[in-house]
């Protein structure tokens, strides 16, 4: 943000799209320094705690040596000795199956993008005095958390917000569509989608800015290093929108209206901005033009020119 000539102070709020470390990194710290609300869905909120709380482990031979006790006890206090202490049970352990499964989306989210892998949460030294105890006790906690549904428009400030459901493997993602009422802007954002469905295909109508994935290209990524398990989820309908997917939507159902197209979530290892914008220009035609559906690339490691209507 200050690259960008922002201020990370002048944030009134922080909305997660969904709860893959690419998207979350920095999160607490950044909330409890600037003491900001966080809005989740209820789902969304749920399975980040579970990503960040500690899970007891133990091996297979500790936990066959831990059911063997307990079922040892069960039998001493059928036979009436009521006064055992009781075994702690197996709650919070989670090794070899017996314990409780992470969310499927949970489970690949250090490894399905290997392009936006970001640091853990650290420390932050500037945090709060207040807020860097309670997070000491709780890696999870956080000043104020709101919760949305996906469908149901509300506010910040004079920023209305309309989430809406995309298809992709975490537990209740979504994008966004921005209304700023007092200048009569709307823009969409929309990224980490296997393809573009019904509803979401409707919420990128009539926006000005329309900020939309364009993941891989789709042989670099076949022929490309990641594992053949996480290629297929790459290229599932709940994981990432190909340059030929985004450019199909602009093709066939865009309706147009758009002053700037940013294309966004470029892998690094599977795609090249080059083979991103070609693509999309081709799918916009004639409709390309100085003041409108203009397209632009939104890069990992450089903030982008503002952009201006």
């Amino acid at each position: 943000m200050a690259e960008a000539g922002e201020e990370a102070e002048a944030l009134s709020a922080i909305l997660i799209t969904h709860e893959h470390q690419d998207h979350v990194a920095g999160l607490a710290v950044l909330a409890r320094r600037l003491r900001l609300p966080v809005f989740f869905t209820e789902q969304t909120h749920r399975a980040w705690v579970r990503m960040l709380t500690p899970r007891t482990t133990m091996s297979y031979a500790k936990w066959l040596e831990h059911v063997q006790a307990e079922k040892e006890l069960r039998a001493r206090v059928a036979a009436g000795f009521t006064d055992e202490i009781a075994v702690q049970p197996l709650s919070g352990i989670a090794d070899m199956g017996h314990g409780d499964s992470p969310e499927p989306g949970l489970e690949l989210s250090g490894e399905t993008d290997p392009d936006f892998a970001l640091p853990v949460e650290a420390e932050e030294p500037c945090e709060p005095p207040e807020t860097r105890a309670a997070s000491k006790a709780d890696p999870t906690f956080l000043p104020v958390v709101e919760y949305f549904r996906a469908g149901q428009t509300f506010c910040i400030g004079d920023i209305d917000v309309n989430p809406f459901t995309i298809p992709h493997d975490a537990a209740d993602p979504c994008g966004f569509v921005f209304h700023a009422r007092s200048e009569n802007i709307r823009m969409a954002v929309a990224t980490d989608l296997g393809y573009v469905p019904p509803n979401v295909k409707q919420a990128l109508k009539n926006v000005d800015v329309l900020l939309l994935e364009s993941n891989h290209d789709l042989e670099m990524l076949k022929d490309g290093p990641y594992p053949w398990s996480v290629k297929q989820r790459v290229l599932s309908r709940v994981g990432h929108l190909s340059n030929a997917a985004t450019a199909e939507f602009l093709l066939r159902d865009y309706d147009g209206g758009a002053h700037t197209i940013v294309l966004g979530h470029l892998s690094e290892s599977n795609n090249l901005p080059e083979l991103a914008k070609m693509a999309a220009e081709q799918a916009i035609g004639d409709r390309l033009s100085l003041l409108g559906n203009r397209i632009v690339l939104a890069g990992q490691h450089e903030p982008m020119k503002p952009i201006c209507l």
